[in-house]
């Protein structure tokens, strides 16, 4: 009789013990009824009648899932890997449940497939440059894809993008050439803006001919500061004719002298 009485009380006991149920903030458990949904219940103490009710906990917490490197072929045809990380969540139990086997293994395969499809759609040069525009792209269809799961994907970034080494040369030397193109633009853009200048400048001084001295003597200061052996002067041809003329009226004063 007293045998029978303490296996009654531990029966008692893991009766309670399952009756009773404690679910964190962050859990809810989805609870059948002889098999059939039948409520979501917690956080907090919750009651689960044994036999016939079963109940099915689920972390509402957002999960991150590194997607491992995919092997993919950009639309202008260069092989890469790409890896990349999801962040995603249950926001309705019932569905991760009932409509889905294992949510996490299903948004993990179905976010490899998305990756793969979505970047094989454009081209490297937009793969490197525009990650935010494939980013989001990319959580778009997974979240669509992801709503009669009851999951919310809310963050998706690829991490690394790797390249052959015959690849990352072929883009340096791409680098290169625009840094070169972009030099010879500036260079030729500067020329053409001199030339502008120096066009003014002319025209400036043909108006005024004491403008032209001003310079004349300015180069001469400029030349005589720098350390150099020899000196050429130039002289501007009004005033070599100047001086011809003068030349030429004493010559004419000494003959009529003579």
């Amino acid at each position: 009789m007293e045998t029978f009485s303490v296996v009654l009380a531990t029966l008692v006991l893991a009766i309670l013990l399952s009756t009773f149920r404690i679910l964190r903030e962050y859990e809810r458990g989805v609870i059948f009824m002889l098999g059939r949904f039948y409520k979501i219940k917690g956080p907090g103490l919750i009651i689960v009648i044994p036999v016939l009710q079963q109940m099915v906990k689920v972390d509402l917490r957002i999960a991150v899932w590194d997607i491992p490197s995919q092997d993919l072929i950009t639309l202008d045809n260069v092989s890469v890997k790409v890896n990349a990380v999801v962040y995603f969540r249950v926001v309705d139990p019932e569905k991760a449940i009932n409509n889905v086997e294992d949510y996490m293994e299903a948004t993990s395969q179905l976010a490899q497939t998305t990756l793969r499809s979505v970047l094989g759609q454009h081209e490297l040069d937009e793969l490197l440059a525009e990650r935010e525009r494939m980013n989001a792209d990319v959580q778009e269809i997974l979240d669509a894809q992801t709503d009669s799961w009851g999951i919310k994907v809310s963050n998706v970034e690829i991490k690394h993008v790797d390249l052959d080494e015959s690849m990352i040369r072929a883009i340096a030397k791409q680098a290169e050439a625009e840094r070169i193109r972009r030099a010879k633009v500036i260079h030729a853009a500067g020329e053409f803006e001199a030339s502008e200048k120096l066009v003014e400048a002319a025209q400036q001084l043909a108006t005024q001919s004491e403008s032209m001295q001003l310079r004349y003597l300015q180069t001469l200061t400029e030349i005589a500061g720098e350390k150099s052996s020899t000196i050429v002067f130039p002289l501007p041809m009004q005033l070599m004719e100047n001086f011809n003329r003068m030349l030429g009226g004493n010559q004419d004063k000494n003959k009529e002298q003579g």
